[in-house]
């Protein structure tokens, strides 16, 4: 097994007496795009903040690439680069002036610190603009800004919390190509409730509610997480809509249009298979069947009412 990149052990934390987060385990092996799903107050943003080194947990224990985080604070903190929702900007500084500071927050070397700014500026296409005061950019450009001391100091892991809020359609693509280069050669984590945010991006799906985890796998699994009963066909002999609905294991039938049904069915499998069948020896030239995938705005209300 490949060694973790981040490892999440009985994670809890609570607020007075409430508890936000409570055992979580999370173990992330390899480099991608992770979404961090979940409604407002899931918990989520706790676990980011814990995971970034903001506030201490209440118990459990974070690793990352190996390093404990409260063991070893100040060696984990160079291993992650954290974005929180509203970037961290000093408006009245230049781009340059600015990533000069986060530098030497970061701790980098002097003799490389012009390296790792003109490197981090060239990623986030800023360098034309080094010398531009912050306050006069764009949403998008301060977001890339916000971005590029994110990664100034090239950690392994890279928290973006709600990168593309706020941002008008062509900057929103241009951020999320910006984060899909950073995720070649690292980790990348966003924390968000937009689904579709997360459709464009992610690779995996980790999604908290009411501070446990719920849901932890691929997009794919995530679509077909609730089981689809209906079917969609193509017929180009356009039967009547009772000649399909007579068939066994078929409960209701739509026309779509032309030569498209949607098929509610009491048993998938077997349905098709009747489907299929009685299309051969009707002949009703079947085009295409398939399952029809479930919104991930359903999967996601079912698995918000999990606890």
């Amino acid at each position: 097994m490949s060694e973790h990149i981040l490892s999440v052990k009985g994670l809890s934390h609570k607020y007075n007496v409430k508890w936000a987060i409570k055992d979580i385990n999370i173990e992330i092996t390899q480099k991608g795009i992770y979404g961090l799903l979940g409604s407002n107050g899931a918990g989520k943003s706790t676990l980011m903040n814990i995971v970034c080194g903001v506030i201490r947990q209440t118990e459990g224990e974070v690793e990352l690439v190996g390093i404990n985080t409260i063991a070893n604070p100040v060696e984990s903190k160079k291993k992650i680069g954290f974005l929180p929702q509203k970037p961290p900007l000093h408006f009245e500084l230049t781009i340059l002036e600015y990533l000069q500071h986060c530098a030497g927050i970061r701790g980098i070397a002097k003799d490389q610190v012009s390296s790792a700014i003109l490197k981090a500026m060239d990623q986030c296409s800023l360098t034309h603009m080094k010398n531009r005061l912050i306050k006069n950019l764009s949403g998008g450009f301060q977001q890339r800004v916000g971005i590029a001391q994110a990664i100034l100091h090239e950690p392994e892991v890279v928290v973006l919390d709600e990168p593309t809020n706020g941002l008008d359609p062509n900057q929103v693509l241009d951020v999320r190509s910006l984060i899909r280069d950073i995720a070649k050669n690292r980790t990348v984590i966003i924390s968000t409730h937009i689904l579709s945010e997360v459709q464009a991006i992610c690779d995996r799906i980790i999604m908290v509610e009411h501070g446990n985890i719920v849901f932890n796998g691929s997009i794919s699994e995530f679509d077909n997480y609730i089981a689809p009963d209906t079917i969609l066909v193509s017929l180009l002999g356009m039967p009547a809509i009772e000649q399909i609905a007579s068939i066994e294991g078929v409960l209701d039938v739509v026309s779509l249009g032309a030569t498209e049904y949607r098929v509610k069915s009491s048993d998938v499998q077997s349905t098709i298979e009747n489907i299929v069948q009685k299309s051969v020896n009707e002949c009703w030239k079947l085009n295409g069947i398939y399952l029809e995938k479930t919104s991930m705005n359903d999967v996601f209300a079912a698995l918000s009412n999990q606890k």
